[in-house]
């Protein structure tokens, strides 16, 4: 990529009022540095999409990325599959995410067939798909909204698709939610961020990302459509699920 990615400073001075978290420009220039050190496991839920994808994806199938941000996920898949095996559409509603993931996949991965689209993902008329990818992105839809896209997604799924959906999570049980909220500030410390910028990420980005408990994802799958589906990874309070949609 031409354009340099920066460290995450956005909240490390103190705000007089620290603004609704958005995916601006500010955020787009940090954000490979944000999600390093903010989402435990990312690194390793990027790396199995492929080994999900040869395993369930039907060759030459289409693949959804929904709220790709800056594309991590299709160029995952783009690394270790050949151009002929999948056809991708990254979607996101920042202008700044999607001209830059649209840029990064001319320069690193020219001869894969991906395209980035700027469109809300609950108005989306979707294509059939082999295999759809919800990293991170659900959280922040409103939770009356979110039936209904799973809904929506399953129907857009091939017999036999998967759906790959990655999510921040709360605990049912409050002194356990508790002990891994701690630990992912812990986390966060020793990754370099203070108690500064945790505090105000978190002031930002509450009612913004509101996330559910894993059971509630499951009975949510489960009511879309999905005859099973389970959690294939978890880390602290960050998870990651996958759907099948039976042949």
């Amino acid at each position: 990529m031409s354009d340099a990615s920066y460290r995450d400073a956005i909240f490390s001075t103190p705000l007089d009022r620290v603004a609704r978290f958005s995916f601006d420009e500010q955020v787009v220039a940090c954000f490979p540095d944000m999600i390093r050190r903010s989402v435990p496991g990312y690194g390793q839920i990027l790396g199995m999409l492929s080994l999900i994808a040869q395993r369930h994806l039907r060759h030459g199938a289409h693949v959804y990325d929904l709220g790709c941000s800056l594309g991590a996920s299709g160029l995952a898949l783009a690394g270790a599959l050949p151009p002929e095996a999948f056809r991708y559409t990254g979607v996101d509603l920042s202008p700044a995410m999607v001209e830059r993931a649209r840029q990064t996949f001319r320069e690193e991965c020219p001869e894969h067939a991906m395209q980035v689209q700027e469109a809300d993902i609950r108005e989306l008329d979707y294509a059939p798909s082999g295999m759809i990818i919800l990293n991170f992105t659900l959280q922040f839809l409103p939770p009356e909204d979110r039936d209904a896209l799973l809904a929506t997604l399953y129907h857009a799924l091939e017999p036999g698709g998967v759906l790959v959906l990655s999510e921040k999570t709360v605990d049912l049980d409050e002194r356990d939610n508790a002990w891994r909220v701690e630990r992912y500030h812990d986390f966060k410390r020793a990754n370099g961020y203070s108690d500064l910028e945790i505090s105000q990420k978190r002031t930002a980005l509450e009612n913004v990302l509101v996330p559910d408990t894993l059971e509630a994802h499951h009975a949510r799958l489960k009511k879309a459509g999905f005859a099973r589906s389970l959690t294939w990874f978890q880390y602290l309070n960050f998870a990651s699920m996958i759907a099948f949609k039976e042949s």
